[in-house]
C-alpha cells in the first residue's frame, strides 16, 4: 500500500492550495480517508474524513467552510481543497487511509501560509 501526497507550497495568507494522495494496493472506497496535519511542536490532528462508500464528511471546525475534502474513485485519489489559508494552517499535511485491519499514512506535504 502507498498513498503519495502532493500540491503542497508556500501561499500567502488568503491564497488557495490543492492537495492530491493518490492510493495505490488499496481500493479508497471500501475505508475510511482522511487528511490530518501536525504543526511544530503540536499533536497531529484531524482535518476532514469522508468514511467508507462516501456518506458523511467530518470536518475540523478550524476548517469548516474552507476547506473541502473530496474523492475520485477512478483515480483511488482523494484531495483537500484549501481556500482562504491562515498562517495557522501552516503544518505537514499527512494523508490517511483506514480500514477495520489497516492504517496507513502518507509521508506527508509541507504547507506554508505566509502573513
Amino acid at each position: 500500500v502507498q498513498l503519495v501526497e502532493s500540491g503542497g507550497g508556500l501561499v500567502q495568507a488568503g491564497g488557495s492550495l490543492r492537495l492530491s494522495c493518490a492510493v495505490s494496493g488499496i481500493t479508497i472506497n471500501l475505508n475510511v480517508m482522511g487528511w490530518y496535519r501536525q504543526a511544530p511542536g503540536k499533536q497531529r490532528e484531524l482535518v476532514a474524513t469522508i468514511p467508507r462508500g462516501g456518506g458523511i464528511i467530518d470536518y475540523a471546525d478550524s476548517v469548516k467552510g474552507r476547506f473541502t475534502i473530496s474523492r475520485d474513485l477512478a483515480k483511488n485519489t482523494v484531495y483537500l481543497q484549501m481556500n482562504s489559508l491562515k498562517p495557522e494552517d501552516t503544518a505537514v499535511y499527512y494523508c490517511n487511509v483506514r480500514g477495520y485491519v489497516v492504517n496507513y499514512w502518507g509521508q506527508g506535504t509541507q504547507v506554508t501560509v505566509s502573513s
